[in-house]
């Protein structure tokens, strides 16, 4: 296993520490799932934002009523 370390101020290391405290977790673990949860959050807004601009450049609407129709057929 690797570790990484960063530079933080007491007064970080204080609110880092209780708040992995009140949740009954470590730092480590604190770090790893906030970090990873960002990395998939970025990665989920990156997609969004790409299907958005294909949805853009080949847009094709259909009323509700004609939805309605063929998911009836």
């Amino acid at each position: 296993m690797t570790a990484i370390s960063l530079r933080i101020d007491s007064q970080e290391e204080k609110l880092i520490k209780e708040y992995a405290k009140s949740k009954n977790i470590t730092v480590s673990a604190l770090f790893r799932n906030s970090v990873l949860e960002k990395i998939e959050d970025d990665i989920d807004l990156d997609l969004y934002h790409q299907a958005m601009k294909e949805h853009k450049e080949h847009s094709q609407s259909i009323s509700f009523e004609d939805m309605l129709k063929e998911l009836a057929d």
